[in-house]
């Protein structure tokens, strides 16, 4: 997961190694002997519960699993349909195709305070750098925080897991309307009075000082409105 200050600006990296010996998973790619074979081949069949149908690569058989893309409903064989059962099947197998996605993409980097502690704080992209230097300050002062670095959408499991194991958790972005804290509670549930906002927006690369003193201030508010 990354973001616009990723993209733009110029970062150190570890000099790049390529290896001509990776191979690369295409997923479920159908090949000419298993069409040759006479092997179905329907492109939005769910064949095996996870939501994701086989697929062809242009040019595979000279005249075996081709198919027809369109933006409007289609049958699992990829024809033009308006049946209202045809379209409730595929946008049901979206739902478990993004459920799958879930389990394949890069899972959240875990940051385990030094105590327990019911306060988390969950971030991601360029905020790390800031966010790793922040926890250490933080920590220092005696405010204890679980972190939790985001690397992919769809969320995994664990990061609702996260939430439900806090009593508040400490949302860090960079921009002004707080667009993950609302995706995380659209996309799981999540009660909002848990996610409290961290925002940075000026323009400019965010800080561990920014972030130190943000989240104490909302600690004191925390413990205010505890008493």
């Amino acid at each position: 997961m990354t973001d616009l200050d990723i993209g733009m600006n110029q970062r150190l990296c570890d000099p790049l190694e390529w290896d001509d010996s990776r191979r690369y998973d295409r997923g479920k790619v159908m090949t000419a002997d298993q069409l040759e074979a006479g092997r179905e081949f329907a492109r939005y069949k769910d064949v095996d519960g996870d939501g994701i149908p086989w697929r062809t690569l242009p040019g595979t058989h000279p005249s075996r699993g081709a198919y027809f893309t369109r933006g409007t409903t289609r049958d699992p064989q990829a024809l033009y349909s308006e049946k209202g059962p045809d379209y409730v099947y595929n946008v049901e197998r979206l739902l478990k195709k993004f459920a799958t996605a879930a389990t394949l993409v890069p899972q959240p980097v875990a940051r385990p305070a030094m105590r327990k502690t019911s306060l988390g704080v969950i971030y991601f992209g360029s905020t790390a750098p800031a966010m790793d230097e922040a926890l250490h300050a933080l920590s220092s002062a005696g405010i204890a925080l679980d972190g939790l670095r985001l690397r992919a959408f769809p969320f995994p499991d664990s990061v609702r897991e996260f939430i439900e194991s806090h009593g508040h958790v400490f949302v860090v972005e960079q921009n002004r309307d707080a667009q993950m804290r609302t995706l995380l509670i659209n996309e799981l549930e999540a009660a909002p009075d848990k996610l409290i906002r961290i925002l940075h927006f000026d323009g400019t690369p965010i800080t561990a000082r920014f972030i130190t003193e943000a989240i104490t201030r909302q600690v004191h508010v925390l413990a205010t409105q505890a008493f």
